[in-house]
C-alpha cells in the first residue's frame, strides 16, 4: 500500500454511475475502462553527477518487451574508497497499483537509503494493476533480481558486493520482496544469494480477522473491509485473501533463503499485527534465517517513513528488538 492521499490528487469530476471500481485512495476504474490514479508524485530525472546527497543515478531498461526497468543509485563517496558496496534491491510500495521508481516520493527514499547506508541501490519499476494484474509485478521483480545477480551492468560489476545483497520494500513492495525471496529458495533461484530481507510495514492479509483488526472503524481508509476488496481487484478476480502470496504459509516463510531479516511495523497501521506475526514466524521457524529484528514504531501510521522522514531520523518513537535469535 504505502501511498496515502496527497493534497495534489486530481479532482474527481466523473459521475459516480460511471465508476466500476472505487479503490480509494489509490485509483478509480470506470466502466469504459479508463483508470484514474488519485496519487500524484512528480517524475524525477536521473543525474550521474552526484548532488548534495553524494548519490549518482541512472536508469536501465531490462526488458523492452514488458518495460521493466530499474533506477540505480550509487554512493559515489563510498565507491571512491575502492571497497565493494552492499547491494539493496528495492521494491517501491503503492499497493501494486500506483507509484513508480521514478517518482519523487520513492526516488527521494531510495537516494537517502544509498546515502545513509553507503550502498548501491537498485530500485525496480514494475508493471501496475489493474492494467497488468498480479502476477505481472512479481514476474517483473523476479526478472530484475535475476538481472542484478548477473552483475552485467558496469556499476554493479565495479561496485556491488553480491555476498551482501538485500531485498527491501515497504507495503506492497515488502510483499514483493518476500515473494521474490521465496522464489529464490526454489530451484529457479540457483546461484542467487540473498543476505538479508528488509520489510517495512509489509502488506500481508487474510480472510480471518486477527485480534487487532476487529476494532477498526469501517470509515477508515485502511479499515479491514476496504483491505478485503484490494487483493481480488489486483488479481482481476482470480485470487482471494487467502492467496499464499498475500497470506504466506509457515512453510514458505521458513524456507526463505536470507540469513537475517528486519521487519518494521507501525502501531496505527491496520496491517501491524500481520507484520508482527510474520516476524515471529520467521524467527521461530526460519531454516536459514538466524537473526530477525522487529522495529515497532509507536503512534505512527502506514508509510510514515516516506511522508515524514524527519520523524524516522529521531529514533525515539520506535523500539527495535531481536526475536528468538537461533544458534
Amino acid at each position: 500500500m504505502a501511498l496515502s492521499q496527497t493534497k495534489n490528487a486530481p479532482a474527481h469530476h466523473q459521475s459516480d454511475a460511471e465508476i466500476a471500481d472505487d479503490m480509494y485512495p489509490y485509483l478509480r476504474r470506470y466502466k469504459d475502462g479508463r483508470v484514474e490514479r488519485l496519487m500524484v508524485s512528480a517524475f524525477v530525472p536521473t543525474s550521474e553527477t552526484p548532488g548534495a546527497t553524494g548519490v549518482a543515478t541512472r536508469d536501465v531498461v531490462i526488458d523492452p518487451h514488458t518495460g521493466v526497468s530499474v533506477r540505480l543509485y550509487l554512493n559515489v563517496g563510498a565507491a571512491a574508497t575502492g571497497k565493494t558496496l552492499p547491494l539493496i534491491v528495492y521494491f517501491h510500495g503503492g499497493s501494486f497499483c500506483t507509484g513508480s521508481a521514478f517518482s519523487k516520493l520513492f526516488h527521494r527514499y531510495a537516494a537517502s537509503l544509498s546515502a545513509r547506508a553507503g550502498a548501491l541501490v537498485v530500485s525496480v519499476d514494475y508493471r501496475l494493476a489493474p492494467e497488468h494484474p498480479i502476477p505481472a509485478a512479481y514476474e517483473d521483480a523476479w526478472t530484475a533480481l535475476r538481472w542484478v545477480a548477473t552483475l552485467s551492468d558496469t556499476w554493479l560489476a565495479d561496485h556491488a558486493d553480491p555476498a551482501r545483497m538485500f531485498l527491501a520494500g515497504e507495503s506492497g513492495g515488502a510483499n514483493i520482496a518476500h515473494n521474490v525471496a521465496a522464489r529464490a529458495a526454489t530451484a529457479e533461484g540457483d546461484g542467487i544469494d540473498i543476505s538479508g530481507l528488509i520489510l517495512l510495514q509489509p502488506y500481508f492479509w487474510g480472510s480471518d480477522r486477527l485480534p487487532s483488526e476487529m476494532d477498526w472503524d469501517d470509515g477508515d481508509v485502511f479499515a479491514p473491509k476496504r483491505v478485503d476488496m484490494l487483493w481480488p481487484f489486483l488479481t482481476a478476480g482470480v485470487a482471494g485473501n487467502d492467496d499464499p502470496r498475500l497470506n504466506p504459509p509457515a512453510h514458505v516463510i521458513a524456507s526463505l533463503p536470507c540469513r537475517r531479516a528486519l521487519v518494521a511495523v507501525a502501531s496505527k497501521d491496520v496491517l501491524w499485527e500481520r507484520g508482527y506475526r510474520y516476524a515471529e514466524m520467521l524467527s521461530r521457524h526460519g531454516v536459514r534465517c538466524r537473526e530477525v529484528k522487529l522495529v515497532e514504531s509507536k503512534d505512527e501510521d502506514h508509510g510514515f517513513h516516506l511522508y515524514r522522514p524527519a520523524r524516522q531520523r529521531r529514533g525515539t518513537h520506535g523500539q527495535c528488538r531481536r526475536l528468538h535469535q537461533q544458534e
